[in-house]
């Protein structure tokens, strides 16, 4: 009988992962990650009140518990708290402090959910590791999950094909209804639970309430793009993104007015009116720290660059040390710092950070 270590994140996701894998005749272990001390948002804070709100890890813990005990299947605990620090929480702080939009999740699944969790499964006897992920993993090719609304391979773009070998995704051949479901029949308590959202360091606190406790809070100066007009002031330009509309607290200008860019040498943030301003599309990027899970290097295939976004047809310049994204069809607030994502059909062929963004072949120096 084969050995599969399974992520138990106190989730529904996970928690089916298990069943499928159990009812396949797996011997199934389950193994909780805890990736950041939450006692570190109330210490450094000092607001106690918010202490049962924020990245609420033990009631996770406690319902990966529950649901392995529901299983009949042991349950072990690591910490991995210093890891996620100078892995993924360190290199989140950096990219925000160079005026860039990061995307931690992807860090996390590179270093700790793919690497860290990977060699202590393989302690624990493991053959596989498995986890809730909605992707799907078919003779070596890392693909989309089934459910298009929650396919995540986006978020493992930056996940080695080495590191893809002897991984299973349980769940990537279900829609999520349908995950639901099967939870519901086993009467596990994480059937109803709500999807996690945002960053899980942050938890239910407002982001700026957080990270200025980690990053100076400078506040400067909103111009108009294309009048030079000053229009008011903003908080810190890591607060913000482009495509950004809301929390600009510009008045009643607030619903025409989107973040196009920032100058982080004078701290200035860029805004231009309407969500079709010229200054929020461009047609081409330069990304680096490209990772390639497929042996297929294409010349065209497709790309997301953000999340849930429809996939865009692009052409690739393959340079010594990144590759220039180009497409045709002008793509809306392409942001530095974020993964751009390569697909050929249904399979996810890796991805890279955008470094650089260009419209007409000039780069817009104002992101």
């Amino acid at each position: 009988m084969k050995t599969v270590v399974v992520g138990m994140s106190g989730g529904v996701d996970s928690s089916v992962a298990a069943i499928l894998l159990k009812n396949a005749g797996y011997e199934v272990i389950g193994l909780f990650m805890r990736n950041w001390d939450s006692s570190l948002n109330n210490d450094i804070l000092g607001n106690p009140t918010l202490q049962n709100n924020i990245c609420p890890q033990e009631q996770d813990y406690n319902d990966a518990l529950a649901v392995c005990e529901r299983l009949d299947i042991p349950l072990h605990r690591i910490d991995f708290v210093k890891e996620y620090w100078d892995y993924v929480f360190t290199y989140f702080l950096k990219e925000l402090e160079h005026g860039r939009t990061p995307n931690p999740d992807i860090m996390c699944n590179k270093y700790i959910k793919f690497d860290m969790f990977a060699k202590e499964a393989k302690k624990l006897g493991a053959d596989f590791i498995a986890t809730g992920h909605y992707a799907r993993m078919k003779d070596g090719h890392l693909l989309r999950g089934i459910d298009s609304n929650k396919d995540q391979s986006y978020f493992l773009s930056q996940v080695s094909k080495d590191q893809l070998q002897n991984v299973l995704f349980p769940v990537g051949d279900l829609e999520k209804p349908v995950v639901r479901k099967i939870a519901q029949e086993y009467g596990l308590i994480t059937a109803e639970k709500k999807d996690s959202t945002g960053i899980c360091f942050i938890g239910e606190r407002h982001f700026k309430d957080f990270l200025e406790n980690y990053l100076p809070n400078i506040p400067g100066d909103i111009y108009n793009i294309e009048t030079n007009e000053k229009l008011g002031t903003h908080i810190g330009l890591m607060y913000y993104t482009i495509g950004q509309r809301r929390g600009l607290n510009l008045g009643g200008s607030e619903n025409r007015m989107f973040v196009v860019g920032k100058n982080l040498k004078d701290n200035i943030l860029y805004v231009a009116e309407g969500e079709e301003s010229n200054y929020l599309y461009s047609d081409a990027c330069l990304i680096e720290d490209v990772n390639f899970i497929s042996d297929e290097r294409p010349v065209a295939c497709t790309a997301k660059f953000r999340y849930r976004q429809v996939d865009y047809p692009v052409t690739l310049e393959y340079l010594e040390d990144a590759i220039l994204v180009k497409y045709p069809e002008k793509i809306k607030s392409v942001t530095p710092g974020q993964a751009c994502v390569l697909y050929s059909k249904e399979e996810c062929l890796g991805g890279g950070f955008i470094k650089e963004v260009y419209k007409d072949g000039q780069k817009l120096t104002y992101l």
